[in-house]
């Protein structure tokens, strides 16, 4: 599951209606919907990001922070270290081969740590 897609269980749940219907409305298939909530597709574009933002009468600051989540809901991350120091590649590689072994409890303190050191994650611009 992505970021975006526990939001969109979240607000379907909240307004009682399933994904199949949801994506019906929308004009999307139920499967593309369902692989795009369980990170099996890439992040949504953002004419279905606004399209979901309307049909959850989201505004501004809620629109806002969906659209920002699509943003960091890309399932297959590319880190290119070229020009870093040694240890960043270390960390990436790291991550990237151990990331499936580690519990919730320390993937939230792994982000907890880096925010309280650099801020909140602004993640990748449009």
């Amino acid at each position: 599951m992505t970021p975006f897609g526990q939001k969109i269980r979240a607000l379907r749940k909240r307004k009682q209606v399933s994904l199949k219907r949801m994506a019906a409305d929308l004009g999307v298939s139920s499967a593309y919907f369902s692989a795009l909530e369980h990170g099996h597709r890439g992040r949504p574009g953002s004419g279905l990001v606004q399209q979901i933002c309307g049909y959850f009468d989201l505004m501004w600051d809620d629109a806002e922070a969906l659209d920002r989540l699509a943003q960091l809901s890309h399932p297959r991350v590319v880190v290119d270290t070229a020009g870093l120091t040694a240890n960043a590649t270390l960390l990436a590689n790291m991550l990237s081969e151990k990331i499936s072994t580690l519990d919730e409890e320390t993937i939230e303190w792994v982000l907890a740590e880096i925010d309280s050191r650099n801020g909140p994650f602004e993640g990748p611009t449009h």
